[in-house]
This record gives C-alpha cells, sequence and structure tokens, in this order.
C-alpha cells in the first residue's frame, strides 16, 4: 500500500513559478513509476509528466514541454513538478500517482497508475 499527498498548489500569476511536491510513504519508492495528472472543472484528466524509477528519464505532456519538469528524489521519497510559466488553462486539480508493474519505464496512461493522491489546486490568474 502505497499513499500520497500533494503540496505546494495555490494561486498563481500568469508567468511565476510553482513547485508541487508528492510525498510517498513505504519503503519502496524507488520500485515505482511516478507520475502528475491534472483534472479541469468539467474535463477529463490529462497526463502532465512521467518519470522513471531512478530519475533518469522523463516525458511531458506537449501542453506542458518547455515549461514544466518532473524530477524525484528517492532518498526523500518525494516527487516534485516544477510549473514554470504557467498560464490560466494550466488551471487544474494536480494529482500525484504511482506505478508498480515492473516492465513500466514510465507512463502518460492513467489506467497504468496503481496509487493516487488526493490532489492539490493550482489556480493561475491573468
Amino acid at each position: 500500500q502505497v499513499q500520497l499527498v500533494e503540496s505546494g498548489g495555490g494561486l498563481v500569476q500568469r508567468g511565476d513559478s510553482l513547485r508541487l511536491s508528492c510525498a510517498a510513504s513505504g519503503r519502496t519508492f524507488s520500485n515505482y513509476v511516478m507520475g502528475w495528472f491534472r483534472q479541469a472543472p468539467g474535463k477529463e484528466r490529462d497526463f502532465v509528466a512521467t518519470i522513471s524509477r531512478r530519475g533518469s528519464s522523463t516525458y511531458l505532456a506537449d501542453a506542458v514541454k518547455g515549461r514544466f519538469t518532473i524530477s524525484r528524489d528517492n532518498a526523500k521519497n518525494m516527487v516534485y513538478l516544477q510549473m514554470n510559466n504557467p498560464r490560466p488553462e494550466d488551471t487544474a486539480v494536480y494529482y500525484c500517482a504511482a506505478a508498480t508493474a515492473s516492465g513500466l519505464v514510465y507512463s502518460g496512461h492513467g489506467r497504468q497508475y496503481d496509487y493516487w493522491g488526493q490532489g492539490t489546486q493550482v489556480t493561475v490568474s491573468s
């Protein structure tokens, strides 16, 4: 069982920076592929970013490439989403997720994730 707790959300202005954090419980954090997803009101949940177990590989959605980065610190059981130059269209609830499948390098598919956090709201004003 893995528990994920997101933090760092809030209200920011267009162009500001924001870093989301996700704290994971358990001793085997380095065994999990991690991802960030988001869901805006009235819309489906969308993939944002994913990172491999050791952090050597990352993949980001086209909508955030060049602005967001994902990183992890396995010693601290943490994964981060650095949001630079956010836009109003980035407004959403952001979720951290963990995937345990052994054959996975990283994944942009929500159905491949086994554990989810409760989410943190990010609102970007113009």
